[in-house]
């Protein structure tokens, strides 16, 4: 490929490398020049452009995109359209993200114009998260390139996703005078929510002494039943040969490794009875807080049995955050609540692309006469946020356009097209730290009221700044949220086309409910939702 500026007299056939404005609309960057295209960039003014001469065996973006992901196995895997030179992959099962780096820097080192970039190795996903991304630099690529890339994936795996799978887990609890009864209730209701994620069920809880023997008799007790046991010690392993790995054995069962390097989570038992895994959990595991239990569970749970090369190699990346002390808050008596700032974040930069063919976006639909977007931001100035960051992507001068005359600050999401982590962290980036909290908002509920955000900013300050508050109707969660500010860091960090789920159920913070009705579950995201909900498709 040649690149470079091009006489529009020679300009037929080359791809423009930046959008060109006519009087009678424009021609897109990558569009291929015609004897017309000629005409009018000649008659709007134009002697030159910039644009690229493919040469044998070149490949124009999309295509160059497209044959690479042909390569990749598609089991548990679904893919966007090219678009751009990019393609956006996504896990369409709950289950963990495996990648193996050594095939993933491979392709990246064919040559720069073609890139991968992935999750993480064994993250755990849900059903439609992004978790890769195929990206062309150029607006074409040496088709040997491309063929190079695509012989690479089909013979070996980059990455993958193993669906989790479900499992009937017991629990074994000892016991001593210095554990209390509400911490062992806090330890089942976490394991619970861990469990969740790959629709496993705790179908047993027994509280035992903390001897070996004890411990032995509560894992034979109906194992045949269960297809997993974990064991909490009211007090840490010490050794080997301490109660929880003595148990396992007792029980006729095989201790595989106790230990791993990976801090808080060391203290780690991993054995099994028969064909039954059983993990004794470190003390960190009564937390929700990620740790080192969370790493095992989760390979176990997607059919993976870690082996000891597999644990010893955690220790690079292991060293994570301290779980710190996070009493829930007291209420204030004899003095005055702090000042608890909350800024309000409206995330306004999506495609919307359920919305079809009919060009029509969502945002611009209009309710009781008002355009969507337009309604969220008057909702949060209404229920006294202050400060509120509109978050633009897609056609967002058309959404500006809606927002014109209120007090609010615009901020453009360029990387919009990546997903909804990038508009996460455009709006934390804009606010800065200058905030206790941040209300995250979703452009699309046109029914959240003034009156149910300030329930819930009334809620977080209560909390005095320290706690989520995560709307919610029917006792199942929904929209909006507000982030304390010991979270943004974790927002910053997110990728792909993921909200901040993940960081709310794992953070280790208390989480506030409010019911606010079935306005925390209507969004809209087809022409035929909003005409349902009284809306004007507009735009």
């Amino acid at each position: 490929m040649k690149f470079g500026p091009v006489p529009v007299a020679d300009a037929q056939g080359a791809v423009l490398a930046h959008a060109a404005k006519l009087p009678n609309g424009r021609l897109s960057k990558g569009h291929v020049v015609s004897a017309a295209d000629i005409s009018a960039l000649q008659a709007a003014g134009f002697s030159e452009i910039i644009a690229a001469r493919l040469e044998p065996g070149d490949l124009m973006e999309d295509e160059a995109a497209s044959r690479i992901a042909a390569a990749i196995e598609r089991d548990h895997l679904t893919f966007s359209q090219a678009a751009t030179g990019r393609i956006n992959i996504h896990s369409a099962v709950d289950g963990l993200f495996c990648a193996n780096r050594s095939i993933v820097d491979r392709l990246n080192r064919i040559d720069p114009a073609i890139t991968l970039a992935c999750l993480a190795d064994h993250v755990p996903v849900r059903s439609g998260d992004m978790v890769a991304t195929i990206k062309i630099i150029p607006l074409a690529v040496s088709g040997r390139f491309v063929e190079d890339a695509a012989v690479l994936l089909r013979g070996e795996h980059a990455f993958s996703v193993k669906p989790f799978a479900a499992r009937r887990v017991k629990l074994i609890a000892t016991m001593l005078p210095s554990l209390k009864p509400s911490v062992m209730d806090k330890t089942r209701q976490n394991l619970e929510a861990r469990l969740r994620l790959s629709s496993s069920i705790l179908v047993q809880e027994q509280r035992v002494p903390h001897t070996a023997e004890a411990v032995a008799a509560a894992i034979r007790q109906g194992i045949e039943r269960h297809e997993m046991v974990i064991v909490f010690g009211a007090s840490a392993v010490a050794d080997a040969d301490d109660v929880i790995p003595a148990a396992i054995r007792l029980a006729g069962g095989a201790v595989d490794h106790v230990g791993m390097p990976v801090d808080p989570g060391n203290l780690l038992v991993l054995g099994r009875v028969g064909d039954i895994p059983v993990i004794g959990a470190p003390g960190c595991a009564r937390s929700p807080k990620e740790n080192g239990f969370d790493w095992i569970l989760n390979r176990i749970l997607a059919d993976e049995w870690p082996t000891m090369d597999d644990i010893t190699g955690l220790g690079v990346g292991g060293l994570l955050m301290e779980i710190p002390t996070r009493p829930l808050p007291r209420a204030l008596t004899g003095s005055e609540p702090k000042d608890v700032a909350v800024a309000g974040v409206l995330l306004a930069a999506g495609r919307a692309s359920r919305m079809g063919e009919s060009g029509q976006h969502k945002l611009l639909a209009e309710f009781e006469g008002v355009p969507l977007v337009r309604r969220g931001a008057q909702t949060a100035l209404q229920a006294g946020v202050r400060h509120v960051f509109a978050v633009t992507g897609h056609r967002q001068t058309e959404i500006r356009a809606a927002l014109a005359g209120l007090d609010v600050i615009t901020v453009e999401n360029t990387d919009y097209a990546m997903g909804m982590a990038s508009s996460l962290i455009a709006g934390v980036n804009a606010a800065g730290n200058d905030f206790d909290g941040l209300l995250v908002m979703l452009a699309d509920m046109p029914w959240v009221s003034a009156e149910d955000l300030a329930a819930l900013i009334s809620a977080f300050k209560a909390g005095q700044g320290l706690t989520i508050v995560r709307a919610m109707s029917a006792g199942k969660r929904g929209n909006p949220v507000i982030l304390p500010r010991s979270t943004f860091e974790a927002i910053r960090q997110l990728q792909g086309d993921v909200g901040a789920r993940h960081i709310i159920e794992t953070c280790g913070l208390p989480v506030i409910d409010v019911d606010i009705g079935p306005a925390a579950h209507l969004d809209l995201d087809t022409p035929e939702a909003i005409i349902a909900a009284g809306g004007i498709l507009k735009g």
